[in-house]
């Protein structure tokens, strides 16, 4: 657990590092190659009444978007990075969505809603060009589905191999993104449908843009199997150090 606790810590600082000063003129740049965003959230398809969460939600950009669009969802987001946080409460502040958005500060590998949140499942996770920064992005994967409520669906876009382009722009933009500590994860499709899989649920993946970006639903059954519990990896879960 200590190791753990050292880990999250790092990493933590890291992209407090890392965002220290884009975080402030991060929309106004990513929105040129963080494609796929918006269609994501028109799929989301929150139920009335329903929930969504955002791991990894950075800015709030996506967060207050999905907020806007499904107007009867309670909206939650989760971030690592206090700096991004900090940014995110300000956008939800001045889209005056303050009595339906909350946030969080927890690690995507090993959080709980309960813990953060005080709800225990919720009907709808998404990660947007998250999974490619975090290291241990399979465990990421784990909880968001451990945090997914029955007939729950978990969304996620993010890089591809790019392999519709020229050799020299996938070399070139991976050499990019490494500056930022972004790693595409090109087996991301065969983690997630064993996951799918193992959870006795439905994966839909398409490629978007040439394979420059993949968009995947993962959908829970209306029940969990009853060997869900042990489907689970061991991932610790000790708050976050102060």
């Amino acid at each position: 657990m200590a190791g753990q606790n050292r880990l999250t810590g790092d990493h933590g600082g890291l992209m407090d590092g890392v965002y220290r000063h884009q975080r402030h003129f991060y929309d106004a740049t990513r929105k040129y190659f963080l494609l796929g965003r918006d269609p994501l959230i028109a799929a989301l398809d929150v139920p009335e009444g329903g929930s969504v969460l955002e791991v990894g939600c950075g800015t709030g950009r996506n967060l207050t978007l999905a907020a806007k669009r499904y107007p009867h969802a309670h909206c939650f987001g989760l971030d690592i990075s206090r700096r991004m946080l900090e940014t995110a409460a300000r956008s939800v502040a001045r889209a005056n969505l303050d009595d339906r958005v909350r946030l969080a500060r927890g690690d995507a590998t090993r959080f709980e809603c309960r813990a953060l949140f005080g709800m225990s499942k919720v009907d709808r996770i998404f990660l947007s060009y998250t999974l490619s920064m975090i290291p241990d992005w399979q465990a990421a994967l784990c909880t968001s589905l451990a945090n997914l409520a029955p007939g729950g669906s978990l969304h996620i876009v993010d890089f591809a191999d790019q392999s519709g382009f020229p050799d020299l722009f996938g070399r070139t933009l991976r050499a990019w993104l490494a500056r930022f500590h972004v790693t595409p994860r090109v087996d991301l499709i065969d983690v997630a449908g064993a996951l799918a899989h193992a959870h006795k649920g439905h994966l839909v993946a398409r490629s978007l843009y040439r394979d420059y970006a993949l968009h995947i639903i993962v959908t829970l059954p209306p029940q969990p199997p009853a060997d869900a519990a042990r489907m689970q990896n061991d991932i610790g879960r000790d708050p976050l150090p102060a």
